[in-house]
């Protein structure tokens, strides 16, 4: 049975937490969606914050293009000493870290 949410478009949630910037998308990350997670993290990236978490809390699927857009951010934050953390997402989106091996290269953290 599907739900009201399946239905919902793709939307990226920004909360400044304290001078901590938490980008959130909602729904798939993938090659069409990508480009308006870029766009919050640039912002993220080029504001005050020096920590900035991307949510994956409530990603639904996420293809090789968030893995490929998380990578660049991960190495982003390592050249300009921002740091960068991810929330874990569900089993699916957790299994595309696992299965291209980069698990322990990116630094996950707790909500």
């Amino acid at each position: 049975m599907l739900t009201d949410t399946a239905f919902q478009p793709f939307r990226v949630d920004v909360h400044d937490e304290e001078g901590r910037i938490r980008v959130a998308p909602v729904g798939e990350l993938d090659l069409a969606t990508a480009p308006a997670v870029e766009d919050a993290l640039r912002a993220a990236f080029e504001g005050p914050a020096r920590i900035v978490t991307l949510d994956l809390r409530e990603v639904t699927f996420m293809d090789s293009s968030g893995l490929r857009l998380i990578l660049h951010w991960d190495a982003a934050g390592r050249s300009d000493g921002t740091a960068f953390g991810l929330i874990r997402g569900d089993e699916v989106v957790q299994r595309v870290f696992e299965a291209t091996r980069v698990t322990e290269r990116l630094t996950f953290v707790e909500p």
